[in-house]
């Protein structure tokens, strides 16, 4: 093999290697627009995920394996003096699903039920999050400051068996934010 013909090959590998690894990188979700405020009802989120599900996990949804994420939110009083105390700890949980029979897409949020002709119909969905009540406005204290956080992953452990063991160490079955923390100080008066 030629000198040039070894190195078009390798350029071509790392081209390659390169285009897996955005991709992977890619699959990683991130908030965009989060907004936490206080409403007459209690204090809400706003917020917008960015994420892509990898080939994997679209294969599996597309061959009728379930998959659950979850959002979930804290809200955490810093302490100097002890551990930080933990005001509020919510969490949303999706299950998105697609059906042979009538070639929908179902996205399941508790007891409410959707159906899509698309999988990204269905994903644009668990995309925006809008309204959701995650405290009372009785159990934050005005004028005090508080650390919000949130996170968006795959529930690996909803899962059958054999994908969980596939999921194990695979970043093709791995969907996770991480967490994002903000400050969030509390007024007397809810925005409206």
């Amino acid at each position: 093999m030629s000198r040039v013909a070894r190195l078009v090959k390798y350029g071509l590998c790392l081209l390659l290697s390169l285009a897996c690894a955005l991709d992977v990188a890619a699959a990683e979700p991130e908030f965009r627009d989060t907004v936490l405020r206080a409403t007459d009802e209690g204090v809400v989120l706003d917020a917008e995920i960015v994420f892509d599900l990898t080939p994997r996990l679209e294969e599996a949804v597309k061959r009728g394996v379930a998959l659950y994420f979850v959002l979930e939110f804290e809200l955490i009083r810093p302490r100097w003096y002890w551990l930080d105390e933990k005001i509020v700890a919510r969490s949303q949980t999706w299950r998105l699903s697609y059906h042979a029979l009538t070639r929908k897409y179902r996205l399941s949020a508790g007891a409410l039920h959707m159906s899509f002709d698309t999988l990204d119909e269905a994903v644009s969905v668990m995309r925006r999050v809008r309204r959701w009540g995650v405290a009372e406005r009785v159990q934050l204290r005005p004028g005090e400051s508080y650390q919000a956080g949130v996170r968006f992953r795959l529930d690996s452990t909803q899962l059958p068996t054999p994908f969980q063991v596939s999921a194990i160490g695979s970043r093709e079955w791995t969907l996770d934010s991480g967490w994002q923390r903000w400050g969030y100080f509390v007024t007397t008066e809810p925005a409206r």
